[in-house]
């Protein structure tokens, strides 16, 4: 038995080196492109807060900040819209590399502005990017990965944007020492973020396209190659060439033309809001509305101000903070990512609502009591110690949990469409 059990676990770990090796570089290619998009989420933040920010636009008030902040998302949350009957169209590959070149380009006009003017307009372009590329990664992750380890692969892009997070946040610490006195210091984050988009466009010219994009370009001995080397046993190929032999028979793909495509994927948002699928495509972008509304975007777009509100004096001591709690977050990012096939999706998810909610309370309470001060009393500390609980739990509960469970809980004829519909929502209410 001990023989057998020690047989079977080198065969999962020569299994998962298959999946990981094989396919290195499109796996690598698909975590950097989250990697990049949280990489922004980390260090926009602590950028808008440096005083040498402030000395080349002059002070502006919260709401104007909160412009600057959260533009990108405006543009980013319209492009997500038609993100996936692009990449249905062109295939995923070709659509996550122009929204890297896009993506670098809208950077770039920010790490060189002048104006604020510029600097949203910087960030509008990069919000374009992003809309194309974030609102595919995880239904494309889930559609390379074989049914047993899914789970875990489909929540390893969570792991990535808290990667991103910490790299912001320590950048931004990093050239803040280099003071107010030049410009570089809010700058270079913005550079490391363009570079790392115009490097990733270039992965079109060596990283494979998606199995089941192949599949429906009728494609079929590339798409078996890939799926090989993927890990897929042949219960689970054969099904997937069988369903997909049939679907190109009925309908072929070349003879649409994309605007043809585009008014089938509207028709396609409706059917999404038609029986049965309405229920599933309401629930799905409820939860990923709540998922932002739940105040996770307070903690990483804003943490340095709430870590000064809280009473830590000093912007490097602020961005310290800020850069400790993503840590924090990626300590618990790395068993939650690889026991997300063990955790009921219900438990998770009514787990971290009460927990959030506890320490949302708790920490509203105590600043509509007048309890926080930077210079006196325990309630700044309580503050501080909330802010780090509740990053730790949303991100090992409802920030894996949720996006699992959309993609799972989606029937196939209306995942594409939907998920769309949720991204789109998750990044209005962002």
């Amino acid at each position: 038995m001990g023989q057998s059990g020690g047989i079977q676990r080198l065969y999962t770990l020569w299994v998962c080196d298959t999946i990981v090796i094989d396919v290195s570089s499109s796996w690598v290619e698909r975590l950097l492109t989250i990697f990049r998009y949280s990489l922004d989420t980390g260090n926009i933040g602590p950028v808008t807060t440096m005083p040498a920010f402030r000395k080349t636009f002059g002070d502006f008030s919260p709401t104007v900040h909160g412009v600057v902040v959260s533009s990108v998302l405006i543009s980013g949350a319209f492009t997500a819209l038609i993100a996936g009957i692009l990449g249905h169209r062109f295939g995923q590959v070709r659509i996550f590399a122009i929204g890297s070149f896009i993506y670098g380009v809208g950077a770039a006009i920010q790490s060189s502005a002048t104006s604020l003017s510029a600097f949203i307009i910087g960030r509008l372009i990069q919000g374009i990017g992003e809309g194309l590329f974030v609102s595919n990664v995880w239904v494309q992750v889930s559609e390379m990965s074989p049914t047993r380890v899914r789970g875990t692969l489909t929540a390893l892009p969570q792991f990535t944007i808290v990667l991103g997070l910490v790299c912001g946040f320590f950048i931004c610490y990093g050239t803040s020492r280099l003071g107010a006195s030049t410009t570089l210091s809010w700058r270079l984050p913005l550079v490391v973020s363009s570079a790392l988009g115009f490097l990733l466009s270039g992965t079109y010219w060596f990283v494979p396209a998606s199995p089941r994009w192949l599949l429906a370009r009728g494609r079929f001995t590339e798409a078996r190659d890939v799926l090989i080397r993927l890990g897929f046993d042949e219960v689970e190929r054969e099904k997937l060439l069988e369903e997909s032999m049939t679907q190109v028979q009925a309908h072929n793909p070349h003879d649409v033309a994309i605007w043809e495509e585009f008014k089938q994927t509207f028709a396609g948002f409706r059917e999404a809001f038609s029986a049965p699928f309405r229920a599933r495509t309401i629930f799905g972008c409820f939860i990923m509305g709540m998922q932002q509304l739940a105040g996770i975007d307070g903690v990483f777009y804003y943490a340095p101000i709430l870590f000064e509100k809280a009473g830590l004096s000093g912007e490097q001591a602020s961005f310290l903070a800020s850069g400790v709690s993503a840590l924090a977050i990626l300590g618990i990012t790395i068993p939650a990512t690889f026991l997300a096939d063990k955790w009921g999706r219900r438990t998770s998810s009514l787990l971290g609502g009460v927990l959030i909610t506890t320490l949302m309370l708790l920490m509203g309470s105590l600043y509509a009591a007048d309890k926080v001060h930077a210079d006196r009393g325990a309630g700044k500390w309580v503050v501080i110690v909330s802010i780090y609980l509740f990053a730790i739990v949303f991100n090992g509960t409802w920030a894996i949990g949720f996006r699992i469970f959309l993609i799972e809980s989606l029937p196939r004829k209306t995942r594409s469409s939907a998920s769309s519909l949720a991204q789109s929502a998750n990044w209005v209410c962002n």
